[in-house]
C-alpha cells in the first residue's frame, strides 16, 4: 500500500511540475501585461472601467489644473476637458497631484492612470508611454521681472535660470546653445519657478506659454513678471500619456473627436483664453 501511495504522491508532483504549480518562472510581473495593464483583466482599458474611475496626474499651474481662491475647488483647462472625457466614457476622473518628475514611476506602478497636465510630447515619452493625439499647440517662453526685460532679452550670460523638473523647458535649459553659459536649477515645479523669479532669488524662469497666459500679469500673483515674447523657442504639442500599449489612448482620442465635433472642447479652452492654441484636425 505505502508503494502505491509513493507512487502516487510521485505522479502528482510530477504533474504539477509540467503544470508549473508552486513555482513563480512564468509569474514575473503578474499583475501587469507588458502594456502596464492588469493582469486580471483584459486590457488596460477594462482595469480602469472596472475600477469605474481614472487617476489622473498631474502638477498644479494655471490655467489647466489650480485652486480657485474663493471656493478651493480644482478648476482649470485640464480639470474641466479630463471630467468632460471621463463623463462620456463613463468613469470617474480623480485628480492626484504627483511630483512632475517622477510621473513615469507613478504610471507604471499603477499610482495613477494617465498623465494628463500640459504634457509635451516628445520622442523618449513616445518610447516609453502610449501618448493621445496632441491636443494643443505650446512652445517655451522665458519669464523675468519687467525691469529686466530688455537685459535678458538678447542674451543670458550669467544668469540664473529655473525650470520646473522633468519638463520640457529643463530640456531647453540644459540643451539649448542660447543658455551654455547661464546657471541652471531644477525645481519641484513651474509655479515654483515663477515664484523665485518674483522673489528674486533667480532670474529667468522657463515655462510653458501656456503657463504664462494664465499665472503672470495684471489680475494674477505674479503682476510684476512678464514673459519675453521677442526669444521665439521651437513648437510643442500637448498630449495625454497612458501605460505603453495601454489601448485606453484610443478610447480617450475617439472621445477627444466627439468633444471637438460637438463644441465642447473649444468652449471650456475659451474659458480660459486657450482657444487658439488648440489643435482641432
Amino acid at each position: 500500500m505505502k508503494r502505491i501511495l509513493a507512487l502516487i504522491l510521485a505522479a502528482m508532483m510530477l504533474a504539477c511540475l509540467f503544470a508549473g504549480c508552486g513555482t513563480d518562472a512564468n509569474l514575473d510581473d503578474s499583475n501587469t501585461f507588458s502594456d502596464g495593464g492588469d493582469a486580471t483583466a483584459t486590457s488596460d482599458a477594462d482595469y480602469i472601467m472596472n475600477n469605474g474611475k481614472m487617476i489622473i496626474g498631474m502638477t498644479l499651474f494655471a490655467p489647466m489644473n489650480y485652486y480657485d481662491n474663493s471656493t478651493n475647488e480644482l478648476i482649470g483647462f485640464e480639470t474641466e476637458f479630463g471630467k468632460a472625457v471621463c463623463e462620456k466614457i463613463g468613469v470617474t476622473p480623480e485628480f492626484v497631484e504627483i511630483n512632475w518628475d517622477s510621473k513615469e514611476i507613478e504610471l507604471n506602478a499603477k499610482n495613477i492612470d494617465c498623465i494628463w497636465n500640459g504634457m509635451t510630447i516628445t520622442d523618449e515619452r513616445k518610447a516609453n508611454m502610449e501618448i493621445s493625439d496632441p491636443y494643443m499647440q505650446n512652445r517655451q517662453v522665458m519669464v523675468v521681472k519687467k525691469e529686466n526685460l530688455e537685459k535678458f532679452s538678447e542674451g543670458v550670460i550669467g544668469a540664473a535660470i529655473v525650470a520646473e523638473a522633468g519638463s520640457a523647458g529643463e530640456e531647453l535649459a540644459t540643451g539649448d546653445e542660447f543658455f551654455k553659459d547661464s546657471a541652471f536649477t531644477p525645481v519641484d515645479s513651474m509655479a515654483k519657478a515663477l515664484m523665485d523669479v518674483a522673489a528674486g532669488t533667480s532670474d529667468v524662469a522657463i515655462v510653458d506659454y501656456v503657463t504664462s497666459i494664465g499665472s503672470i500679469g495684471a489680475g494674477t500673483d505674479f503682476e510684476d513678471l512678464v514673459a519675453i515674447e521677442e526669444r521665439e523657442f521651437a513648437p510643442e504639442q500637448y498630449g495625454i500619456a497612458f501605460r505603453k500599449g495601454s489601448d485606453m489612448a484610443t478610447i480617450v482620442n475617439n472621445t477627444i473627436d466627439e468633444l471637438i465635433a460637438d463644441g465642447t472642447l473649444e468652449a471650456i479652452a475659451a474659458k480660459y483664453k486657450l482657444q487658439n492654441l488648440l489643435i482641432k484636425e
